[in-house]
């Protein structure tokens, strides 16, 4: 799913809502979640799951093409961990 997908959906569930509307509710809240990361926090989202950010420390790595030995920086990446019930829903039988 995309997130013009995901907009239609909510729209469509949701006809008192304009379309805009809702897109602009769904990019508010990437948003918010994506500055809350980019400012070291974590965001829980009961149910569902957490988003955090985690240091990735510089390293030596290599090249797959010449085998060459390439210095890599240090970088953070974002992290997601499911929630207990997102786990149980996509193992239950």
């Amino acid at each position: 799913m995309i997130k013009s997908e995901l907009v239609q959906i909510i729209a469509d569930k949701n006809p008192h809502l304009y379309q805009r509307d809702v897109e602009n509710i769904v990019n508010a809240i990437l948003d918010e979640i994506t500055g809350a990361l980019a400012d070291g926090n974590r965001v829980e989202l009961r149910g569902f799951g957490a988003f955090s950010v985690k240091n990735r420390p510089a390293r030596i790595g290599r090249n797959p093409r010449t085998g060459e030995k390439v210095q890599v920086e240090e970088k953070w990446v974002p992290f997601f961990k499911t929630g207990k019930e997102l786990r149980e829903r996509l193992n239950a039988d």
